[in-house]
């Protein structure tokens, strides 16, 4: 089965395949979720009504674009680039996290939220 979703926010949108998980059939059953974005370095947050725990697989550097959860915050993490903690280029999360799934398209679509900005997610 194919899971997708939709973000929006002021400036644009985008959507993510999501892959068949624990925490991706919880986040879908939260939808649709109005948040406020939050940015860390080339990475967009915002926190979600959704808690669970870290999965086995979870992990703390990504490919730009990966769709993640982190656990420790009720939060989808959606890197693009490098964060404040990272080491080069790479895209590294606070802590590990459950990953769900990837951006279609471009992951640099993100770099148009900004901080405080609402955001939507929503069934694609």
């Amino acid at each position: 089965m194919i899971l997708r979703i939709r973000l929006s926010w002021p400036a644009g949108h985008a959507t993510a395949t999501l892959d068949d998980t624990p925490t991706s059939t919880a986040l879908l059953g939260a939808l649709p979720i109005v948040s406020t974005a939050r940015t860390w370095g080339e990475e967009v947050y915002f926190d979600t009504p959704v808690s669970v725990p870290r999965e086995e697989g979870a992990r703390q550097v990504v490919d730009p674009g990966t769709v993640a959860f982190w656990t420790d915050g009720d939060a989808l993490a959606l890197p693009y680039g490098p964060t404040p903690i990272s080491r080069g280029e790479e895209c590294r999360l606070a802590s590990p996290c459950n990953l769900l799934g990837s951006l279609d398209g471009d992951p640099r679509i993100l770099a148009t939220v900004r901080d405080g900005d609402p955001i939507r997610v929503e069934l694609a």
